[in-house]
């Protein structure tokens, strides 16, 4: 019996852009990040300088997002509780109404 052979699967490079920009987003929505509300992101060496520029532009351009330069080169990145998370907390706004058996 002759084996089939799988036809070579197609690998899309993931641009340098996209990939800091992956590594920015799963660092801000880590559960640690959420619960303290901040997080610290550092350059690493494959970043380069046009895709750093990008992503911290967007960062500082976003109005509920605080941008902080380090000296070290990091950038912390801060924001405050939203409303709807404060709103999704406690008491519900209206009590579900119990409706008659339809039997």
């Amino acid at each position: 019996m002759a084996k089939k052979q799988a036809a070579p699967t197609v690998r899309e490079e993931v641009s340098g852009m996209e990939r800091l920009a992956l590594r920015v987003s799963s660092m801000i929505n880590h559960p640690v990040a959420q619960a303290q509300r901040w997080v610290t992101i550092h350059r690493l060496d494959t970043d380069r300088d046009r895709e750093w520029e990008e992503v911290l532009s967007v960062i500082a351009e976003t109005d509920e997002l605080e941008l902080t330069l380090n000296d070290d080169g990091s950038v912390t990145v801060r924001w405050e509780q939203q409303e709807i998370e404060v709103a999704g907390r406690g008491k519900p706004e209206f009590e579900p109404e119990e409706e008659a058996a339809p039997f």
